[in-house]
């Protein structure tokens, strides 16, 4: 007779993909994460599959908790320039219970290179933040915030590319009041 589990899943995929997010992929080994996640080796396999399929799963994991939240936050807002600094403030200072940095760009920048899978996830996940960040552009040209003199996509595309060279430099010691500077800058260029 088969034993049932007796831990929730998401629960113990949240614990895998912090300690990826906080060590990588090749620093995590199955000892870390049998640890981490306080499940037996056989548990992991049979739930989760090998270590690459596990890795996989909590990138998923970390990109649908992170569009739930933006989301949210675009939401919440009441003007674009206002979602766009909240959005960034989030990517600088992140959660205080959540490793530094970002799940998907910390993984292009150590596997997406020699790893087709993990390449992409990580090309998807920058296609969607920049789906919201043209969003969010296109809004604020709407009701006169930002300006119309580029396109909302190429916007958002430069924007983008500020915001994961933030999540590489929050990783280091980097103070968080430049950071912020170097996107209030970003912000700044498209206001009217």
């Amino acid at each position: 007779m088969a034993r049932s589990k007796e831990f929730e899943e998401s629960v113990v995929l949240d614990k895998a993909m912090k300690l990826f997010w906080e060590q990588g992929y090749e620093k995590t080994s199955l000892t870390d994460l049998v640890e981490h996640m306080g499940i037996h080796r056989r548990s992991l396999y049979d739930t989760f599959g090998d270590k690459h399929t596990l890795f996989l799963k909590a990138m998923d994991r970390f990109r649908a908790k992170i569009n739930k939240e933006l989301t949210g936050v675009v939401k919440r807002s009441e003007t674009a320039e206002e979602a766009l600094q909240l959005i960034i403030s989030f990517m600088i200072y992140g959660d205080e219970d959540s490793p530094s940095g970002c799940l998907m760009v910390n993984s292009a920048v150590e596997l997406a290179m020699r790893d087709a899978d993990v390449d992409s996830k990580s090309t998807e996940s920058f296609t969607l933040s920049e789906q919201l960040f043209k969003d969010i552009i296109l809004w604020g040209q709407h009701n006169g915030e930002f300006t119309s003199d580029y396109d909302a996509g190429e916007l958002a595309e430069h924007l983008h590319a500020v915001c994961v060279g933030l999540r590489v430099m929050t990783r280091t010691s980097i103070p968080k009041e430049k950071l912020h500077r170097t996107a209030h800058i970003s912000i700044k260029l498209l206001t009217k």
